[in-house]
């Protein structure tokens, strides 16, 4: 529902019920035994709602570590002018940048290759343990603790940024003293393209520092899920 990649709303729904169902009968053995006294009642639609809860924070952590480097990338373009050519994105349906595109294509291919699909499948295996059903739940997860964490994602993505961003400054400032020397030059036609070429370039520079920035962050949001699964 939530989770990168099985929530996307590129895939039918049918595909992810099925899913779903799947992953249920291969965790139920290594899940304990509930004890619930009437399916019909007001009391177990509570528990069903606390276990999706539970899900969909899970899922909203790795949401949010492949957003960081979309955001990155969306910095990026915005700066560097790439802004203009945009992209639907699949998992949340909306227009983004080609290059936040790009970044959320890589980032996700990271996320499988580092199996993080199955380390989140561990942790909702592991919650049925350390939050069992008919706890208090609602009073030992930290949800301000889920919130607080969304500053990773904004410092991140900055930090990623942080060298096309200070190029672009550079060259802006050049094309300023440009101007200044000589005011019958367009600076628009001739920055606009050196602009987009230079910040391709630059990506291109410092995309070696993409895997380094993931690791980090994807060790942060196991962090993050270890702490709010009582791990």
């Amino acid at each position: 529902m939530s989770m990168i990649g099985f929530g996307s709303k590129t895939i039918p729904s049918r595909i992810k019920l099925f899913l779903g169902l799947m992953i249920t009968f291969a965790i139920l053995p290594a899940i304990p035994p509930t004890h619930v006294d009437n399916l019909l009642s007001f009391a177990t639609v509570i528990l069903i709602a606390e276990q999706i809860i539970i899900g969909i924070m899970l899922g909203f952590v790795s949401l949010l570590v492949v957003n960081t480097f979309t955001l990155a990338g969306q910095i990026i373009a915005m700066q560097t002018g790439l802004g203009f050519a945009s992209l639907v994105d699949p998992s949340s349906g909306m227009n983004v940048p080609a290059v936040g595109q790009f970044f959320l294509i890589l980032s996700t291919l990271l996320f499988w290759a580092m199996d993080g699909h199955l380390i989140f499948l561990q942790f909702v295996v592991a919650s049925f343990h350390t939050l069992p059903i008919g706890a208090d739940m609602l009073d030992s997860l930290k949800y301000r603790e889920l919130v607080e964490w969304g500053r990773w994602m904004f410092a991140t993505a900055l930090s990623l940024a942080l060298a096309p961003i200070t190029s672009m400054l550079l060259i802006n400032f050049s094309f300023g003293i440009m101007t200044r020397a000589a005011p019958q030059l367009n600076i628009f036609a001739i920055g606009f393209p050196i602009t987009m070429t230079t910040g391709l370039l630059i990506m291109w520079l410092t995309m070696g520092n993409f895997l380094t920035h993931f690791e980090i962050q994807w060790q942060r949001a196991i962090e993050l899920s270890c702490s709010l699964m009582n791990c």
